[in-house]
């Protein structure tokens, strides 16, 4: 009886449950046993209905044995009902689909993997499949975002603003990037090129050291230190920075292309031509025209001519559309070579464009669209610029008129210290370009809301044939006259209307005002002009443009600011009786 009992104690209970079935049906799968892996994973199905993972499983075999449909069915199963993040089951759907020679459905499948799965197991997989589509499908197939690499798209294209010279744009993309991704440097780093090529060197700064405290020895970040180093004039410290850097080794291509550059910049060109060289022994990007460019550029630096010309060769045959190559090559043909240094710039230097810019002001304004050299010196010159550069800055935007050109203008209306009479500029500009609603301005030592009206703080509404006079000069004036003159239109107008108010001149002919306020503008920038003159363009009367310019030159009192007042003078005594312009 005890030896009974004994036996009986040696007995061991077998627990059949979910994971019972589950190790057996993975037993079965690494012995190519389909049937009864199949078998058994339904069974753990079975005990635990609530798990999705025992579901997709399950459907992997089903894929295995070719039951592509019911596979499916399971997997949107587990996607709709049981595990909505199991995001995986997309990437094993588009699979599927595939083998269904489905292809659209695949694609679809496999777009929404990489814009929901936050860990990319199958990333690589998943890029190869949309290449696989691509060609089954006889079209490109354009991945939108990929969700384990958030950030990096948005990244890409504020790196591409910026080499488009859209900084303001570029800059707004990575200031929200380093919000969300702090830790995401190198959107950092590029954040501080956008503030520096805005001009605001305060926050470049910055956000350089921001990414220094991090990581104290950011190659990028010490490259850029190092050039903000020496526009602010801080020899010192660009000294010391400049010997590391000297003695940094980077292996990586991507280091090695940026400390190469930086060095050309800051102006040791021995130690740009020794890393550029190197770039172009390890075979890095050895078809890109560019790096040939860079390396034959730091060789004429260092009185290595027949190297310069030789590279430059290789990038004409590289790249045979651009003019780059060629112009450097006629340069050193034609000039002397002792005392000359070309810069670190893939395009034609900045003196070379500034020749096209004399086509005409479309020209002008399509060569800076496309150069963000010359984009990068207008956001300068209206932040650090002297008066006459502002303005100049000012005609420049209103000109290009694209959504960089806007938003530096509508900071420079909310900037303290800048002149209200380039701001009042700066509103003519944005008027000239389109905008039609309100500004807010800091005017007169505070902050204001303008409208679409000129300016006139002293008159309480502007009224609709104010307006058709100045619409009508400047229909007449866009071609023959320049923005600033254009505004100083505007501007006497205003000041006449402000004179005589509340009086309200009676406008019985808005040619002859129009047509006063083109002469008196002339007159006030030299240029030479009649009444007869005017009035032809106006079709009207010399009498009726003289007795205008008159009444404007009396409430004004003008004469002082005008050349040939002696004309005007002479001009309206000597006019017949005419009705009231």
């Amino acid at each position: 009886m005890a030896l009974e009992r004994k036996k009986q104690q040696k007995i061991i209970p077998l627990k059949i449950d979910a994971t019972f079935f589950f190790e057996r049906a993975v037993r079965s799968l690494d012995r190519c046993h389909y049937d009864k892996a199949l078998k058994y994973f339904r069974r753990a199905v079975e005990y635990e209905p609530e798990n999705a993972v025992n579901h997709c499983n399950l459907a992997g075999v089903l894929a295995e044995i070719g039951s592509f449909e019911e596979s499916n069915e399971i997997l949107l199963g587990i996607l709709e009902k049981l595990d909505p993040g199991m995001t995986e089951c997309y990437y094993y759907l588009a699979n599927n689909y595939a083998n269904m020679d489905d292809f659209d459905s695949a694609e679809q499948a496999v777009l929404r993997y990489l814009e929901t799965d936050e860990d990319g197991i199958y990333l690589e997989e998943a890029e190869e499949m949309v290449e696989l589509l691509s060609y089954e499908l006889g079209r490109p197939i354009q991945i939108r975002f990929v969700k384990s690499r958030e950030g990096m798209y948005e990244h890409d294209d504020a790196r591409r603003l910026l080499e488009e010279g859209k900084f303001v744009e570029a800059t707004g993309v990575l200031q929200k990037l380093v919000k969300k991704h702090p830790d995401f440097l190198a959107a950092r780093n590029n954040l501080a090129l956008g503030y520096y090529y805005l001009g605001d060197f305060e926050k470049a700064l910055s956000t350089v050291f921001d990414v220094l405290e991090i990581d104290e020895g950011n190659l990028h970040a010490l490259c850029n230190l190092a050039i903000f180093y020496q526009h602010l004039g801080e020899t010192e410290k660009l000294a010391e920075l400049t010997s590391q850097l000297r003695k940094t080794y980077p292996f990586h291509s991507e280091y090695l292309f940026k400390l190469a550059t930086t060095m050309g910049i800051l102006g040791d060109h021995e130690t740009a031509y020794r890393l550029f060289s190197r770039l172009l022994r390890i075979g890095v990007e050895e078809q890109d025209p560019s790096l040939y460019h860079y390396t034959a550029v730091a060789a004429f630096n260092t009185g290595r001519f027949e190297e310069a010309r030789k590279r430059w060769r290789q990038a004409a045959k590289l790249d045979p559309q651009a003019e780059i190559a060629r112009f450097y090559l006629d340069q050193m043909d034609r000039q002397e070579t002792d005392g000359v240094f070309f810069h670190y710039h893939y395009h034609l230097p900045f003196e070379q464009k500034a020749l096209t810019l004399q086509e005409g002001e479309s020209s002008l304004s399509e060569s800076i669209k496309r150069d963000p050299l010359i984009r990068s010196s207008f956001f300068w010159g209206l932040r650090h610029g002297d008066a006459e550069t502002k303005l100049q800055v000012i005609q420049a935007f209103g000109a290009i008129a694209d959504e960089e050109a806007e938003a530096a203008l509508k900071q420079f209306l909310l900037e303290p210290d800048e002149s209200d009479t380039l701001k009042r500029m700066a509103l003519y500009a944005l008027r000239s370009m389109g905008m039609t609603g309100p500004l807010p301005v800091y005017m007169a030592g505070g902050t204001r809301t303008v409208g679409a009206a000129p300016y006139s703080p002293s008159l309480p509404e502007w009224e609709e044939d104010w307006q058709a006079v100045l619409t009508l000069a400047h229909k007449q004036m866009e071609k023959r006259y320049d923005m600033v003159q254009q505004c100083d239109l505007e501007t006497l107008w205003v000041e006449y209307l402000t004179c005589v108010y509340p009086t309200k001149p009676r406008i019985a002919k808005i040619e002859g005002w129009s047509a006063a306020l083109e002469y008196l503008t002339a007159k006030m920038h030299r240029r030479a002009i009649s009444f007869e003159e005017v009035a032809g363009r106006y079709g009207i009367s010399a009498a009726t443009v003289s007795r205008a310019a008159r009444r404007i030159d009396e409430a004004c009192g003008l004469k002082e600011k005008l050349t040939g007042t002696s004309e005007l003078s002479a001009d309206a005594a000597g006019s017949t009786s005419s009705p009231n312009p």
